[in-house]
């Protein structure tokens, strides 16, 4: 009894320890996580190239007013993950070929500006191949315009425009639709061809927006705009928002169903 009363004891102390620590860290400062994930453009011995499309809060945050296209120190302590069927390996900066999508975790403490994060050795970059879940998840991307700053993790959306499964969702909807982001969605203003980080209160009134949300194929325009979006971007490219003609036919069609389904309504609540 006595005995474990001394190693209950023991470990109250030890816990105690752990708390006291944990809380010293706190104050002292510790290193924070950032992570940043997107395509390689090149890499070298020191360095990897990345056009950022996602990340944690605070590395989208840090990425706020910068270029999508960052360099990233690569040091002695950083490692290299190749993945392949779900297996990794170490690897070095000459498997990070352009194209492949990367997550790198960097550990910058007081980091004041993006510069301080770039300038601090990646931790680990995890090199995955390919974009994961592309094939699984289907894009259904919305093309609209917003009324002003957007706020609170919704995007109310007047849609004009949109790939196939996106205008598909709206048949006998309204054009006004409310999207959901996140923390990892990032925003994106581009001015000419070059993108700019924004976040959602830099939106402007008329603004020319794409949203777009990966969800399944088959699912609902409730799921679809509960599920926080990729990536907006504000005046994107046609070239990059990639409407085409077949999408402006498709909304065309879409509008027509509508027009038909309200009237078949009205004709209904005549008699």
């Amino acid at each position: 009894m006595k005995h474990r009363l001394l190693t209950t004891l023991a470990l109250g102390v030890l816990v105690c320890a752990v708390l006291a620590s944990t809380a010293v860290a706190a104050r002292g400062g510790a290193a924070r996580l950032y992570q940043f994930r997107g395509e390689v453009v090149s890499a070298s011995s020191t360095g990897v190239q990345v056009t950022v499309e996602g990340g944690n809060h605070a590395a989208l945050r840090a990425m706020l007013g910068q270029s999508q296209n960052e360099t990233f120190a690569l040091g002695s302590t950083s490692e290299i993950l190749v993945w392949t069927n779900g297996v990794p390996r170490v690897g070095t900066y000459g498997d990070l070929k352009t194209g492949d999508w990367v997550q790198l975790s960097v550990r910058a403490k007081d980091a004041k500006s993006l510069a301080d994060v770039l300038a601090t050795p990646a931790g680990i970059v995890g090199d995955h191949g390919t974009r994961p879940n592309t094939p699984a998840s289907p894009l259904y991307r919305y093309v609209g315009t917003v009324a002003g700053p957007q706020a609170g993790g919704h995007i109310a959306l007047h849609v004009t425009a949109g790939n196939a499964h996106a205008l598909r969702s709206l048949v006998g909807q309204s054009a006004d639709q409310t999207f959901t982001y996140g923390d990892s969605t990032i925003f994106l203003l581009w001015q000419g061809k070059v993108p700019t980080v924004i976040d959602a209160s830099q939106l402007k009134a008329g603004d020319r927006i794409t949203v777009r949300i990966r969800a399944s194929k088959d699912a609902s325009l409730a799921t679809i705009e509960s599920t926080a979006a990729a990536h907006v971007g504000d005046h994107e490219p046609a070239s990059s928002a990639g409407t085409t003609t077949e999408d402006r036919l498709h909304l065309l069609k879409t509008k027509i169903t509508k027009l038909r389904h309200e009237l078949k309504h009205a004709r209904h609540h005549a008699r």
